[in-house]
């Protein structure tokens, strides 16, 4: 079933595309926008929905895109504006929709606004960027940090006055409360509606207001949720981030960007909640059908891991979203592979995390090299470019490992992502788990989720149903989908060891599901093994 209603986004699987890495069509040895294009057919045959293309956008890439020089240009080493409207088309015609990732709340210390801003204290674009003076000793305004490391802010000795970063000096944060630069936003987001994307993902979009008092932080004993940039060699995890993000004004301009997007109807937003209390958040931003369509956190994305974990932050969810609509990932591009995040041992278990995903109520989004169940790619110091691991390393070792090219054929140079040697290093046991490899073993992973996904779109409850949770022995989840008359329920197991689970009398299996379902179904009981699954109709 292909969804064309303008809900279709609502359960809907959204593929993760970091162009840079996913197949370079020149060989220069970075993606572009040709290769993603050439190998749509490979994402279409995972029976997802939509694509979600990662910057492309004109940037020096001091941090890969996500310093946006020109809201409006395809940076060259992606390729041209038409080789994005090829690949509109492309997908379009395959029945994929194409999201792009729009970063709202700062630019590039290159784009020509900031190099006006920067100017003097009285140009037109003067008050597009957040700016104050220093305190009387000459430091900076505030407490506030960098998610990055160091202070937030960055002294510039044209204007005499320090400007914000959230995250890189240089990626200066937008002046939000500016109203003209909020309506030029605006604009750069109609700009790509008009061109025929289909929603946004919006980086950071928590991120968009500051305190206009410019308030100190207060100190942090303890992060409530998974907050962005958490990590206790950064020091960013010692503040309560009460007036640096997250602030009310947001929820004004968010409904000024619904408003737009409902004038392109069928098109979506799902927004990043990178907060310290990320589950409140994303029910604030997505609730009323006035704001974001959907949202994630970084919940799922840490450390924490099982069957505890997962309904606790799904119940948390569910019991603050109201009407607001979910967003979950376990994997992208800013977070260690779950494989080796979650520490799995085996490709059973990789297809358990999957079908836990996959069940929930919501939205997902999948990120590249997910369906293969790529590990963390372990790269030497001198082969490091993100800024982020070359601040923090050996302790935190940045996002490079996540970020390594797809390995395609794995008899071939570079495992057939480039024909030039690649921006970052092919990890040597990704070869073994290349795409021609899975593709022609029948019980892969890969194979394990084009089966499942294909089957998911077909079950109007699990892309629309509601969801509800039962008491199950350690260590397993058990939990119902109902939409009107139909009633599916779950069973996972995420212990190492067979366990049998007690169902309704009228609880019976679903035939014709894809292998990596393997309950064992004797009258009002299933046994699992070890991280196995099933699903019954009740």
């Amino acid at each position: 079933m292909t969804r064309t209603d303008s809900d279709w986004w609502r359960g809907a699987v959204i593929y993760q595309v970091y162009p840079r890495s996913f197949f370079d069509s020149n060989g220069d040895g970075i993606g572009d926008l040709p290769g993603v294009t050439a190998k749509l057919d490979y994402i279409a045959d995972l029976n997802v929905d939509a694509i979600w293309l990662s910057p492309f956008f004109t940037s020096p890439m001091k941090d890969f895109g996500y310093d946006v020089s020109d809201y409006r240009g395809v940076d060259p080493i992606f390729g041209t504006l038409d080789d994005l409207d090829k690949l509109i088309a492309e997908a379009h015609q395959r029945g994929l929709k194409i999201m792009i990732d729009q970063v709202l709340s700062h630019s590039s210390d290159q784009h020509a606004w900031f190099k006006e801003s920067r100017a003097s204290r009285d140009n037109p674009k003067a008050d597009w960027y957040v700016w104050a003076d220093a305190r009387e000793d000459g430091t900076p305004p505030n407490n506030w940090l960098s998610v990055f490391g160091g202070s937030a802010w960055a002294w510039d000795s044209r204007r005499r006055q320090y400007y914000l970063h959230n995250f890189l000096a240089s990626q200066p944060d937008l002046n939000f409360h500016n109203p003209e630069l909020q309506d030029q936003m605006l604009e750069e987001v109609r700009f790509w509606l008009e061109r025929g994307v289909d929603g946004f993902r919006l980086d950071a979009i928590n991120f968009c207001f500051h305190d206009p008092e410019l308030r100190d932080n207060p100190p942090s004993q303890a992060v409530q949720e998974a907050s962005i940039g958490v990590r206790k060699e950064n020091p960013y995890a010692y503040q309560y981030h009460k007036y640096d993000k997250t602030q009310p004004e947001n929820l004004v301009f968010l409904q000024r960007l619904r408003a737009l997007l409902d004038e392109y109807p069928g098109t979506t937003t799902v927004g990043e909640i990178g907060d310290d209390n990320s589950l409140q958040t994303m029910a604030d931003y997505t609730g009323n059908g006035d704001k974001l369509h959907m949202a994630y956190s970084f919940d799922l994305l840490t450390e924490q891991t099982g069957a505890d974990f997962i309904r606790h932050t799904v119940e948390t969810i569910e019991s603050n979203l109201t009407d607001g609509w979910p967003c979950w990932a376990i994997g992208n591009h800013d977070v260690a592979r779950v494989a080796s995040r979650w520490r799995a041992q085996s490709p059973e278990q990789l297809k358990l995390f999957m079908i836990a995903l996959l069940t929930l109520r919501g939205s997902v989004c999948l990120y590249q090299g997910e369906e293969l169940g790529l590990t963390e790619a372990e790269l030497a110091f001198e082969d490091l470019v993100d800024p982020y691991g070359i601040s923090f390393w050996p302790e935190y070792k940045g996002r490079d490992g996540c970020r390594t090219p797809m390995p395609w054929q794995h008899d071939a140079d570079q495992a057939g992502f480039s024909s030039g040697k690649p921006w970052l290093p092919v990890a040597a046991d990704h070869k073994a788990a290349a795409i021609d490899v899975q593709g022609a073993a029948p019980d892969s992973v890969l194979n394990a989720y084009r089966a499942f996904l294909g089957w998911r779109r077909e079950q109007d409850v699990l892309l629309a149903g509601a969801i509800e949770f039962h008491d199950s022995p350690a260590d397993t989840l058990l939990f119902s989908r109902r939409d009107g008359d139909r009633h599916l329920l779950v069973a996972l197991n995420f212990g190492s060891e067979s366990v049998t689970l007690d169902l309704p009398a009228s609880a019976q299996p679903i035939t014709g599901t894809p292998g990596c379902l393997k309950g064992d179904w004797q009258g009002t009981q299933v046994t699992l093994p070890a991280y196995g699954a099933g699903v019954a109709e009740v």
